[in-house]
This record gives structure tokens, sequence and C-alpha cells, in this order.
């Protein structure tokens, strides 16, 4: 095997509101939260600007659940429908694993956010596969 997957989480999608929906979460399975991180926080980037309305939304929310169960998420770029909330979050410690699952996953499917190099990884991206199941890769 040319790497592992670290793990596998679901990440939900927020239309604006998913401070507020992690904080509910919280409460309703007391539970820890981990992270939340806002969009403000980012590095400044010219082909990513904000609005300043949009700097207190949510880049990144973390809650633990279990032991070993997370759930996390963030208030999306775009108009998130109703259906399309949940997408399966995957940590892989190989690029070119990640990079063969990509190729594989996006044959029929539609790119959100092309795999590439962030700030906080080696390569991250997202895309719905030919099923309609929306799949984030992150390359720790």
């Amino acid at each position: 095997m040319i790497g592992e997957c670290k793990s596998i989480k679901p990440y939900l999608m927020f239309n604006r509101d998913c401070e507020e929906a992690f904080h509910l979460y919280q409460r309703a399975f007391q539970g820890e939260m981990v992270a939340i991180q806002k969009y403000g926080e980012m590095p400044p980037n010219r082909e990513f600007p904000l609005a300043e309305d949009d700097k207190k939304l949510v880049l990144h929310a973390q809650l633990k659940l279990t032991e070993s169960g997370y759930v996390m998420g963030y208030d999306g770029n775009r108009d998130i429908q109703n259906g399309e909330k949940v997408c399966i979050s995957v940590e892989i410690d190989s690029e070119d694993r990640a990079r063969n699952a990509w190729n594989l996953l996006k044959e029929g499917g539609s790119i959100h956010m092309d795999l590439q190099e962030t700030f906080f990884s080696k390569l991250h991206g997202s895309l719905k596969d030919r099923y309609g199941v929306t799949w984030m890769f992150t390359v720790m």
C-alpha cells in the first residue's frame, strides 16, 4: 500500500450558521469543541478576497463527540442546498495515494476546489463524484 487513510470524518456544510449549529451540537451531545476557526483568521489571499461580513464565518469547526468520533463543518462560499450539506472528509498521509483516489473520483464528477497546496496542508481539495457524493481530501 502506498500510504494509509488516517481518518474519515463527516464534514457538514452550512449557509452562514455553522457556529450556531456547532454550539447546539456541543450542548446536545455534551461534546468537546476542538476548533472553531474563522475565515478572517486565514492569511490574506488576493485570489480569495473576503467581504467584511464573511470574515466572521466559520472556515473550520471540529467537535469531538466520542473517544474517536468527530464531526467537522464550515460555512460554504456558495449556497449549500439541503441534500448536499454533508461530505466525507478523508485525511491521507500519502500525496500519491490522495492523487490516485482524487483522479478516480473526479471522473464523471465535478470539482468544487481543485486538489492543491494550502496554508494548512500539503494538499487539499473537494469534489462531487459521479454518484453525487461529496469528498474532501486533506494530505497532512
